[in-house]
Parts: C-alpha cells; sequence; structure tokens
C-alpha cells in the first residue's frame, strides 16, 4: 500500500513538523497492518522534478496523511489537488497553533487532533483513525461530496510507461527471453507507473507461459490494485495452470465483482470460471481405467451440465466472445455423444415426474439437447468469422486462436476427417508449438472418452505430442569472479601467474555440478571478463557443457572495460568464445537506458548481474552460483559481492572458491 504525507517541513510557528512525522506520522503508518511506504514532497525535492512526481505521487496514493496545522500554502495546494482526484482515504490531522484557525471550506471535516509539544501522545487515536480509513469505503473529500455524481480519476489510467520500457518488454516477448522479462519486473518496482509496467511484463510473461513469473508480476499489480480487471483475469488462468483452483476462482470473482470490466471481459471471466468447472469435470474420471468407466463417470459428473452453462453465460455476455462459444458447443456435443454411447446413464439424468414418464423421455430430452447445439453452432460460426475478419484488421496475435476456434468448430459439426485435419494445417501454420499443444490436448479429451473417433485420430497422428521442456530438469551453473589483475593494480586480487591455480578449481567445482546433476542438462551462464569469466566459459567447452556469455555492453566497449587491461591474449580467448558462447547484449548502449537512469544506486553492472541471474532461474529448475571471491567488497557497485548477495537473497546455492589463497 501507498501513502503519501502531505505537511511542512522543519520548524514554523512553533510546530517541529519533522518531529511530529517521526513520533506520530510514521509511527502510525508504521502499525497498520498492511504498512504503507509513505513519501512527502521532501523527498521527492530531493530527487528533483518536483511538480510531476508530486502530481503522480498524490494521484497514486491508497492513503493520504495531511497535517493542516498552520496556513501553508503548499500544504493546501497539494490536499487540493487529492480531494479533487481520488474521493477516499484521505486523513487530515492538525495541532491548535495560535493565528491559524482552518480555512473555511474544510471547517466541517473531521481532524485527529495532536498537542505540538508531545506529538506522540495522539499516536493510539491516530493509528486507529487510520485503520478505519483504510478499511471504509466512503468518500471523505468535500468535492466528491458535493458533486456526487464527479468521478473520481482512475490512477490506472493516467500513468504513462515509459515508451523505451514498453519496447523493452515487448522485444524480449517476441524473443521468448523470459530471463529479460523478470528482470524488467524487478526493475518496475518504485517507479510511479510500476502497475502499468508490471501489468505489461505480466501479460508477455503470460503469453510465453512463464506462470511462477507471470504469477509474481501479476500479484504485485492486485496488491496495489486489488480489482485491477486485467490482473485478475490473467491470475485466474495462472492460477489454475499451477493447480490453484481456489485462487483461480477468487481471481475471476474479483473481476465479476467489479463495476469496471466490459461485456467481453465479463464473458472472459465467466468462460474462465467455466474452464475451472471443466478441469473439476476432468478430475471426475481422468483417472479410471478404461473408456466405458470413464465415459459413463464423465455423463454421471454434476460438474458436466454446470460446465456447459459456465460457458453458455459467458457466450451470452458478448457473442463477439468466440471462445466460449465453441467451448460451450464442445460441452455439449459431449454430452450428446456420451447419452448416445451410454442411453441408460442417460435416462438416469432426465428429470421427468413419475406419472409423465414414457420410454421416449430421454429421447426427447437428447433431441432437445441437438436442437440447442445446431443453434448454437451457427451463432458461433458467425462470431468466430467476425472475430477473425476484426483480429486480421488489427493484425493482433490473437487471431491464431480464432483460427483454431474455426478448425475446433469444424472439428465438432463436419465427420470429414480430413477436411477437418486441413482446417487444423491452415490454423497452425507458423504458429507457437504451445498453441498446438494447446489443440492437440482438447481433442486427446475426447480420444479419453472414446467420442468423435474418426476426427480424433486423424488429429492426433497430425499434431505431434509436446516435447518435453528443456527446462525440465535442468541445473544452472551461474558463475561469478574476479577479474584476472591489470598491470596496474595496486593491491593483487587475482595475479596473472595464478591462472592454472583458478582455471583447476573452476574446473573441480564445474565438474562437480555436472556429476550432481546426474545425466540431467546443465548450462553455464557468465559474463565475459578476462580472468573468472573466460576461464569458466573454457572450463564448460572442456567438459562439454553449453554456456552462455551475457555482455552488460556491445562487445568494443565491454572488451575495453573488461578484457583489454588484462593484455591481448585475454582479448583473444574472448574473440575465440564467440561462436559457441554466443553473447548476448542487455543494452546497446554504455549507460542505463533513459527509463531508468532515476532509479536510485543503480548501474550497468548491477543491472547485468540481475539480468543474469533472472535468467538462471527462467531456464533452469535448480541454479547453483559459483564464485571465485575473496569474500572482500569489490572496487564498484555490480561486482562479485553484489551478485553472491543477490544469488543468496533469491536462492541460488553458492559455492565459494576462496580467491584470498591466490594471492597467499
Amino acid at each position: 500500500m501507498r501513502a503519501f504525507i502531505i505537511r511542512p517541513f522543519g520548524e514554523k510557528e512553533g510546530v517541529d513538523f519533522d518531529a511530529v512525522d517521526e513520533q506520530l506520522i510514521g509511527p502510525a503508518l508504521d502499525a497498520q497492518p498492511e504498512r504503507p511506504e509513505g513519501r512527502t514532497t521532501g523527498d521527492i525535492v530531493s530527487a528533483g522534478n518536483i511538480r510531476t512526481d508530486m502530481f503522480e505521487q498524490i494521484l497514486i496514493a491508497d492513503l493520504v496523511i495531511a497535517d493542516v496545522s498552520i496556513h501553508n500554502a503548499n500544504v493546501f495546494y497539494e490536499l487540493g489537488i487529492r480531494h479533487a482526484l481520488r474521493d477516499k482515504k484521505t486523513v487530515l490531522i492538525r495541532s491548535r497553533v495560535e493565528g491559524h484557525d482552518v480555512p473555511f471550506d474544510l471547517r466541517t471535516d473531521r481532524y485527529i487532533e495532536y498537542e505540538h509539544t508531545n506529538p506522540g501522545a495522539a499516536l493510539e487515536r491516530l493509528t486507529e483513525a487510520i485503520r478505519q480509513t483504510i478499511a471504509a469505503n466512503e468518500s471523505d473529500s468535500p468535492v466528491f461530496e458535493l458533486l456526487p455524481n464527479l468521478t473520481p480519476v482512475d490512477p490506472k489510467r493516467m500513468l504513462v510507461v515509459p515508451q523505451g520500457f514498453s519496447e523493452e518488454v515487448g522485444h524480449a516477448a517476441v524473443n521468448g527471453d523470459q530471463g529479460r522479462l523478470r528482470l524488467l519486473a524487478a526493475e518496475a518496482a518504485g517507479f510511479s507507473w510500476e502497475v502499468g509496467g508490471l501489468r505489461r511484463v505480466g501479460s508477455a510473461q503470460y503469453g510465453l507461459r512463464d506462470w511462477d513469473a507471470a504469477k509474481e508480476s501479476l500479484e504485485s499489480v492486485t496488491k496495489l490494485f486489488p480489482n485491477d480487471v486485467e490482473a485478475n483475469t490473467l491470475l485466474g488462468t495462472v492460477y489454475q495452470r499451477l493447480g490453484d483452483l481456489a485462487r483461480s476462482s477468487q481471481a475471476i470473482d474479483r473481476v465479476l465483482g467489479s463495476a469496471e470490466p466490459t461485456p467481453f471481459e465479463r464473458a472472459e471471466a465467466r468462460a474462465l470460471q467455466a474452464r475451472n468447472t471443466k478441469t473439476s469435470w476432468e478430475g471426475d474420471w481422468s483417472s479410471l481405467p478404461d473408456v466405458e468407466a470413464r465415459g459413463v463417470a464423465a455423463l454421471r459428473s454434476g460438474h458436466l451440465d454446470a460446465c456447459t452453462t459456465g460457458y453458455e453465460h459467458a457466450f451470452a455476455e458478448d457473442r463477439n466472445h468466440f471462445y466460449s462459444g465453441v467451448n460451450a458447443l464442445a460441452m455439449l456435443q459431449v454430452t450428446i455423444a456420451l447419452a448416445e454411447a451410454h442411453p441408460g446413464v442417460w435416462a438416469e439424468r432426465v428429470d421427468v415426474d413419475d406419472e409423465d414418464e414414457d420410454d421416449d423421455a430421454a429421447g426427447r430430452a437428447l433431441r432437445r439437447l441437438v436442437r440447442r447445439a445446431d443453434e448454437l453452432a451457427a451463432a458461433v460460426k458467425l462470431s468466430i468469422a467476425s472475430g477473425i475478419e476484426r483480429l486480421q484488421r488489427e493484425q493482433s496475435d490473437e487471431l491464431v486462436w480464432a483460427k483454431v476456434s474455426e478448425a475446433d468448430l469444424k472439428f465438432l459439426t463436419s465427420t470429414k476427417e480430413k477436411r477437418v485435419a486441413q482446417a487444423y494445417r491452415e490454423a497452425l501454420a507458423g504458429a507457437k508449438d504451445f498453441v498446438g499443444a494447446a489443440a492437440r490436448k482438447q481433442v486427446a479429451l475426447y480420444g479419453e472418452l472414446g467420442l468423435f473417433e474418426s476426427n480424433t485420430r486423424e488429429i492426433l497422428d497430425l499434431i505431434p505430442e509436446p516435447k518435453q521442456s528443456v527446462q525440465q530438469g535442468r541445473r544452472v551453473v551461474l558463475f561469478t569472479g574476479h577479474r584476472v589483475d591489470a598491470a596496474e593494480r595496486a593491491e593483487p586480487r587475482f595475479p596473472p601467474d595464478k591462472e592454472d591455480m583458478a582455471r583447476e578449481w573452476i574446473r573441480a567445482a564445474v565438474a562437480a555440478e555436472q556429476e550432481r546433476a546426474g545425466g540431467a542438462p546443465l548450462l553455464g551462464i557468465a559474463g565475459g571478463a578476462s580472468g573468472g569469466d573466460i576461464l569458466f566459459h573454457e572450463v564448460c567447452a572442456e567438459l562439454g557443457i553449453e554456456s552462455r556469455m551475457f555482455l552488460a555492453l556491445p562487445q568494443p566497449d565491454f572488451i575495453a572495460a573488461s578484457v583489454a587491461d588484462g593484455g591481448p591474449d585475454w582479448v583473444r580467448r574472448f574473440n575465440d568464445l564467440q561462436p559457441t558462447t554466443k553473447p548476448e547484449l542487455l543494452h546497446d548502449g554504455d549507460d542505463l537506458p533513459p527509463w531508468l537512469r532515476s532509479k536510485q544506486d543503480y548501474n550497468i553492472w548491477q543491472r547485468s548481474n540481475l539480468w543474469m541471474l533472472h535468467t538462471a532461474f527462467a531456464l533452469g529448475e535448480r541454479v547453483v552460483l559459483i564464485a571465485l571471491w575473496n569474500r572482500a567488497p569489490g572496487d564498484g557497485a555490480g561486482g562479485t559481492q553484489d551478485m553472491t548477495e543477490r544469488a543468496q537473497e533469491r536462492g541460488a546455492r553458492v559455492e565459494i572458491l576462496e580467491a584470498l589463497k591466490l594471492v597467499e
């Protein structure tokens, strides 16, 4: 939760406002379960760019505390901005100061009073007032109370994500770079546009099926904006893919309980509800040993009708939402096929009065279901056609899903398996593997129930089973270590004549990880500096381990900054490694990108460390850091100490090679 504190600074009119902040406001915020993080205009002054930053902080703050003890123009100006932008969660405090009555426009408002000679005495009252304000959902702005039809500003819509950040997200998404997306999520934290940035990263991670990382990014959004429609909609799928249906349903309920979603967004949320019900339905029969038993259990399941009507209700919310329509049709066709395969079980499901029951009651119910499916199929066909036309016009990445839905519709309505197969070929041409895997998974479900046999066989033969992810079981060995000493280095750390010793240590450590992996794939990641980095890559090559080189700067600049002072032989070895390590570049420049330069105490070397670390966790199930380190602080931020500390924070196992022995 964000807080913003509006107050005078220093001692004015006999009141030490800094002491009030230290003894009253700060402790009252710290006492809240949400532990709001507070900023004041004074913090912004020290960072520069006061007007823009101040407006942003007042806008995005979940809670504002304003001290109106004296007639201070800045205080009343900032309070007026808050009252004009946001309708809730502003707390007023004051100390009675002679000659400083509350202005007329604020006299009807409530205040927490404190004694300026002992501000801490009011701590309990302010703590409780803040707690009640956070919990309440009532307007406390005189502007919105007097103008009840006025709409508060939505801070999510007002804060613009920097173009450079958005471009980096887009570039990483196109290249499937999960590690860089995780880095960007970490870097967005703390900026006023954090929520918009995290939403974009989380959406990109969702698109790459990086479920754990998407969960972390999107949950960061909902911590600040609990009812964010886009984040909660995506979390509905993310939680489901991670096997947490309860939290998935909670996220969907937050969308449906909000006044914000459009009809299409409500349709999406209801479709996600239905999909969760479908998962429960599959759980009712999927573990049974044979097709007959699975079919009977599937038809008897109480989740079958609930899933079908759930998808139908979703399609009714917005007829443009073809995904819910084709899934509703699929569940209807499954029900019809199961009823035809198991007429006795279907008859058990037909609800009729005893005196009206006859031999054809089940038949009439089935015919009604067939008519319902025929009517729905016609509507879905129009919806998909409209969707394809719109998505083509928009050049949207979602077009592939519309084409898959078109193929699914043909599967459900045609018995000409060759034509059905051609529809899937056209839909999946050029599509990413996970699109084909999703299409195959649905068809495989029909196969497990023994349904639509000719179409099912044709499509399962057409779409290969998805390959096991390379990441599954893979271990990543991340390396950090000292550079070899340059000739002018005053205090030795890695003398050039100790290269063989360092190489043997690194080789032994990497070989131990190779043995520990027990045949599981292994990947090495390191920079390209003279000394430890280059030795690590050379050792990986000798042991037959793939390694990747990550560069904080373009190659000429990197060589000048981190290789050349070791001597020409190190430059040659750096160049020799290029074909096999295929170096990756963090940023095409010698400084942080413009959108990132205002981040305090951060440089390209720290960023490079985080980039490698996030990539290691994105690419491997287990991560170990091997550090050639003398356990002393480095020559600057972003060195071996920084990487070691960050790896430990992230939960990597750390193996330290005691570099002090190189100078003994």
